[in-house]
């Protein structure tokens, strides 16, 4: 096959570009209107009070801030993730707590959260796995019950549904990525929202510094009038990044359309061959497909006999609690070691034609 397929793709419309360069041309290029209009049209798109910032690992640290987690304080989080999920825990001076996944998704599992709580325990941060939403209704039961904040980590779920809800209006925090491999990308930054008012209010101030923008006006002599009573942070979003963030999420339905055609054919194609183990997703939930991940007897061999091909497949991210910062590896998470043993992921964008997934399962099927 002389075409390349790409494991990722970087998504810039001609609108963002436009955009862009109209924000260059303006000289307006810090935290300003653009970002602004990209919250509002992030509102309009159906997530819940979102805040524009410099990063998505920022957004997680802003929530576990306004959920008071500080030192002393555990929170429970997936070691199925990237790094950044458990850093942020650590920039508040807690400690990640690691839950096993299922092996079938990849997602947290409800039953592993369930036997981690203690009275120290102040947060919950359920990872969705290559964009596929994990059990919210039942994480949200647990939360309320013991009392202890959701924070979703959504960095690969941009437009994905739980039960017809979309994910960004459903928990009391979600954190969104928009880094340059997201399907939405403003290059790099994030967003979170929050179904709460008044923590939609403290975000918004954490975001600059504790400085209310919003109600501390510039007095005579030039200078914003204000009173910092927490540690702030310089997290905004700035002009040029909303600003291709506006384009982008022009297109964004049809890059998930797109992206949604060339899962299905791998779900229908996948079928029945053998050392395969297609991901099991539920119907009341959609995945925005960030990732495809399968299961593969004799992983090595696999991938050797894809690159022999030109066909790019990856682990991405092995179980991040080997790392020293956290402890090294937690052999009681059964069901992450299978997945860390097993796990690799085929490309998916909507830069891919059905004849790619067609070149690559006909692959797949001739066995490594």
């Amino acid at each position: 096959m002389d075409k390349t397929i790409n494991f990722f793709s970087t998504t810039i419309s001609d609108n963002s570009k436009k955009y862009v360069l109209e924000t260059l041309n303006d000289g307006r290029i810090s935290a300003g209107k653009k970002a602004e209009l990209f919250e509002k049209k992030l509102s309009e798109y159906g997530v819940i009070n979102p805040v524009t910032t410099n990063s998505g690992t920022v957004t997680m640290h802003l929530a576990l801030q306004a959920s008071g987690v500080g030192p002393g304080d555990e929170v429970i989080i997936p070691a199925q993730t990237f790094i950044a999920t458990g850093m942020a825990v650590l920039y508040c001076g807690a400690k990640p707590v690691f839950a096993d996944i299922n092996i079938h998704d990849g997602n947290i599992s409800v039953e592993s959260i369930l036997s981690k709580i203690t009275l120290k325990t102040k947060a919950i941060i359920p990872v969705h796995w290559g964009g596929y939403p994990c059990d919210l209704d039942e994480i949200n039961k647990i939360g309320e019950e013991y009392n202890i904040s959701i924070i979703e980590d959504a960095a690969h779920a941009f437009g994905s549904k739980y039960r017809d809800n979309l994910i960004g209006s459903i928990s009391r925090f979600t954190s969104f990525s928009f880094q340059a491999i997201k399907h939405l990308t403003t290059g790099d930054g994030g967003a979170i929202c929050c179904k709460n008012e008044d923590d939609f209010n403290m975000v918004k101030r954490l975001r600059w510094f504790d400085i209310d923008r919003d109600n501390s006006k510039v007095g005579d002599l030039g200078e914003r009038e204000y009173d910092a009573v927490n540690v702030g942070y310089k997290y905004h979003m700035n002009d040029i990044a909303a600003s291709m963030g506006l384009g982008n999420l022009e297109i964004i339905d049809e890059k998930l359309k797109k992206i949604k055609v060339i899962a299905d054919l791998y779900n229908e194609k996948l079928e029945n061959i053998r050392g395969v183990v297609k991901p099991l997703y539920k119907e009341d939930r959609e995945s925005s497909y960030w990732l495809y991940p399968i299961l593969v007897a004799r992983r090595d061999s696999f991938v050797k006999k894809m690159k022999e091909h030109n066909i790019p497949v990856s682990v991405v991210h092995q179980g991040i609690d080997k790392n020293t910062i956290f402890g090294g590896k937690d052999k009681s998470l059964r069901h992450q070691r299978l997945f860390d043993d097993s796990q690799i992921h085929l490309p998916i964008n909507d830069e891919m034609t059905i004849e790619d997934v067609e070149f690559i399962t006909d692959i797949m099927r001739k066995g490594w």
